[in-house]
């Protein structure tokens, strides 16, 4: 079943994210790039499963923001659903999420991304890696606004989120704006890839994300730009990286070779590799592979 993304699933989309007092915030407000005019690209809700709500055809990318209890500047995390670059798991790998962070001291903010798209986009490529990188930034800027540690900023990602998030983390200093008014550092403090999609190479990749992202007949030089782990540096974010290795969605490969990259660059990551799960276990709650939030909130206080 597909819905327009009237006002009314739009309240029942957020309406536990209500709940837990958030706010939602547009992310551009002085020009979107890469963005171009279509009267027949609209955004929508679509329900694969009936407690599974999705998010497509993004035309207006938000920020919503869980705020944390306490006194004590807070660490922040920026998430970003997986989807295959083509829907998001709002829910699922969003907000979800976000309410667990913001309940543990953590300010969560669910960025709500533009999928690569020619109809909406003059670049597919680099529509949703501007959107990173504005969040970044803006979060930063606003720090004081949320009580926000603005050194202690990370960005989290799942699926083909998790290479928007390893994109953010080893590709923030390729300009994707137009107004460069804005000097703060789009470069996250840390990063948390979650059965991440991190290469473009076919012999590992999720086809179906790197045709959405590339398209058909991608080019060498796109491949090798959009492959994350060949852009790790002595720079590049501290990670925390999570993966099932039964996962036949997103090879298991592709964290391992972003933790090998990170190993031998001399930055620090932990990594944790589940003997199942397969793909999309989001939290993994009543699972084994719920380990993962509780250990990632242990890794998360020793910065």
């Amino acid at each position: 079943m597909k819905l327009h993304l009237t006002s009314l699933a739009a309240a029942l989309l957020c309406c536990n994210a209500a709940m837990a007092q958030s706010e939602t915030i547009d992310l551009w407000t002085n020009g979107m790039p890469y963005a171009t005019a279509s009267s027949t690209y609209h955004e929508e809700v679509i329900y694969p499963k009936p407690d599974k709500p999705r998010i497509t055809h993004v035309t207006n990318p938000t920020m919503e923001i869980f705020a944390a209890e306490g006194n004590e500047p807070h660490k922040a995390v920026i998430i970003c659903p997986g989807g295959g670059y083509v829907r998001l798991a709002y829910e699922h790998e969003g907000t979800a999420v976000a309410r667990r962070l913001a309940a543990d001291g953590i300010v969560a903010i669910v960025l709500k991304y533009r999928l690569p798209n020619d109809e909406i986009m003059t670049d597919r490529r680099f529509g949703p890696l501007s959107d990173a990188q504005q969040a970044v930034r803006f979060v930063r800027n606003n720090a004081s606004r949320w009580n926000i540690n603005p050194d202690a900023i990370g960005i989290m990602g799942f699926s083909a989120g998790g290479h928007l998030a390893a994109s953010a983390s080893t590709l923030y200093n390729i300009e994707t704006r137009t107004d460069t008014a804005d000097n703060a550092s789009a470069r996250p403090d840390f990063s948390i890839l979650i059965y991440p999609v991190v290469s473009m190479d076919t012999t590992i990749t999720h086809r179906g994300t790197r045709h959405s992202l590339l398209g058909k007949d991608a080019s060498p030089d796109d491949v090798e730009l959009f492959s994350c782990e060949k852009h790790i540096d002595a720079n590049t974010p501290p990670a925390f990286l999570v993966h099932a290795s039964d996962d036949r969605t997103v090879s298991v490969l592709n964290s391992l070779n972003y933790a090998k990259a990170l190993k031998d660059n001399g930055v620090r990551f932990e990594y944790h590799v589940f003997p199942q799960g397969g793909h999309g276990f989001g939290l993994g709650e009543g699972t084994h592979n719920a380990q993962w939030y509780p250990l990632l909130v242990n890794w998360l206080n020793t910065f």
